[in-house]
């Protein structure tokens, strides 16, 4: 609850003074703009150290934070974030699955692919990512986050419907690299801007909330590939497809510009006092909020961490059957008897399965004890494990069954997205956090790439190859989490054993000079100290 000295403070000081303590206080002209064309509303790089240390005054901790406003705030913020990251991921899908359904659309016999020609388009896609995963995630974190990923996602639109246009193999595979390109920032950005506005523990419900759009992407890809499907034009169906999604992409892109916020500091829809809460209760992450400056030592950590690789390997292994599912399900399904318009309207019941596993893997791991994420990873990789057995050992004329083997396939979405909630609240550091984000999403690149190849025309249409490569993938999955848990109950304990040993109470400025214990930091700080330095999970012992 917010004192009245302290509405009366706020509220007599010039913007433009300084505060006792010779802090600058950083008026709303800088941080939200005046007018909805001012720079800082436009594209606002405002150092905000000031603003954290004013939000950190106002709430120094748990015990002067209203928990009535602050839910208050939390519903706020999730009605200003989750729709706006919810669309984005949707259309991110949609956009991916295009070629699946300019595949069945004729897009083959139009463009004479032949051969491999397909699977490479399905891979090629992303190369671009591969490329400029890294560097797109650097040149986010010298811009406006919420800006940046706009920009991009306009000419996603713009470059699918360039597509539209392609004569042949050569011309498809340029834009599919550039697509690629542009689209590479899209899930860094996501769990950025998530970890941005939400406590720790918040983060796996709305990290699930965002991505069961994925599923909302499925299935109203399936509903839009029916609608398209029925178009009777001067063009080919799948030209159509390629022009009108694009052309929503594109506009969502401006719509999203000026709708969300780049970081709690900066949302203009809330109060200043509602900004500062927004910060100070972020307090107890210890993962920062907003920091525009490279660092080179979290660079360096980045790439020595065992955590970091490990995330690797899960966005590879969690992405080769993607790639092969994004771009082959319909002609998984088409495999099993049924015609063109019957197969888009089948995407639509896998579109809400996903939904459901997504939200059944955010509601159990709410209800079980902390630290559990990874063991729900584990259970909802088996439906998917017992989906793709099925889907291999039955017998061709079971359609029914075979069918439904193939929705169970997609649970393991509910494993990933937690997945990723374990990175966004066990990284730390603004420079580490890009980093380790762009580096799992490389690892998803590697995987979406390789899984199109599993997919073998000779294998049609029930691609034997490529089920079971997502068998195998599914396996390693599991290998995946459970070793995860081990280092990170391991990692845990180390320091539990430097707290205890450095005392409840020491004080320190000098974390630098530091002795360390496994890269981790001996030093215990007080909680405010560290909350917003932007120090790395090693670096920071709390």
């Amino acid at each position: 609850m917010v004192s009245p000295s302290k509405v009366e403070a706020e509220t007599s000081i010039s913007y433009t003074e300084e505060a006792p303590d010779g802090r600058r206080i950083i008026p709303d002209s800088d941080l939200v703009g005046t007018h909805p064309f001012s720079a800082a509303r436009l594209w606002n790089r405002e150092p905000l150290d000031d603003f954290y240390k004013e939000a950190l005054e106002n709430y120094p901790n748990e015990t002067s934070i209203d928990p009535v406003e602050e839910m208050k705030l939390r519903k706020k913020i999730d009605k200003l974030i989750i729709p706006c990251l919810g669309v984005c991921y949707a259309f991110y899908y949609i956009d991916k699955t295009t070629l699946s359904y300019a595949a069945i659309f004729g897009i083959k016999t139009d463009l004479k692919l032949h051969g491999t020609q397909y699977s490479w388009l399905s891979s090629l896609f992303y190369f671009g990512w591969l490329a400029w995963g890294i560097p797109s995630n650097l040149l986010m974190q010298r811009s406006p986050s919420a800006k940046y990923l706009a920009i991009n996602i306009f000419l996603w639109g713009v470059l699918l419907m360039a597509q539209a246009a392609s004569r042949n193999f050569t011309d498809l595979a340029v834009l599919r690299i550039l697509s690629g390109a542009f689209e590479a920032i899209a899930d860094p950005a996501f769990m950025l801007i998530t970890s941005m506005f939400y406590r720790r523990s918040e983060q796996p419900s709305r990290i699930s909330m965002w991505y069961a759009a994925n599923g909302v992407g499925v299935a109203g890809g399936g509903l839009l590939g029916y609608a398209i499907g029925h178009i009777k034009g001067s063009l080919a169906s799948w030209r159509y497809e390629f022009l009108i999604v694009g052309a929503l992409c594109s506009l969502w892109g401006i719509i999203l510009f000026f709708v969300l916020p780049d970081s709690p500091p900066t949302a203009r829809t809330l109060t200043r006092e509602e900004r500062l809460l927004a910060v100070g209760r972020l307090r107890g992450n210890q993962t920062g909020v907003d920091n525009k400056k490279f660092k080179w030592d979290q660079c360096r950590e980045t790439f020595c961490d065992v955590k970091t690789w490990l995330f690797f390997l899960l966005g590879f292994v969690g992405n080769i059957p993607n790639g092969g599912i994004s771009n082959f399900s319909t002609l998984i399904i088409e495999g099993l008897g049924f015609d063109t318009l019957q197969t888009t309207l089948l995407g639509i019941p896998q579109g809400a399965l996903v939904c459901i596993w997504i939200g059944l893997g955010a509601f159990l791991n709410g209800r079980l004890p902390p630290n559990s994420r990874t063991l729900v990873c584990i259970v909802f990789m088996l439906p998917t494990i017992a989906g793709t057995l099925g889907f291999l050992l039955a017998p061709l004329d079971a359609t029914a069954g075979r069918l439904i083997c193939y929705y169970l396939t997609g649970s393991y979405q509910a494993s990933f997205v937690l997945g990723l909630s374990i990175i966004t609240s066990n990284t730390a550091g603004q420079t580490k956090k890009q980093l380790t984000s762009a580096l799992i999403w490389l690892g998803a690149c590697v995987g979406n790439i390789s899984g199109p190849f599993f997919y073998r025309t000779q294998d049609a249409p029930t691609y034997h190859l490529g089920i079971g490569s997502m068998l195998v993938s599914n396996c390693l999955e599991v290998l995946i989490f459970i070793t995860l848990r081990f280092y990170l109950i391991h990692q845990n304990r180390k320091r539990d054993n430097l707290a205890a040993a450095s005392g409840a109470n020491q004080e320190s400025n000098a974390i630098k000079d530091s002795e360390s214990l496994g890269g981790i930091s001996a030093v215990c700080p007080h909680e405010n100290e560290t909350a917003f330095s932007d120090m790395t999970d090693l670096q920071n012992v709390k």
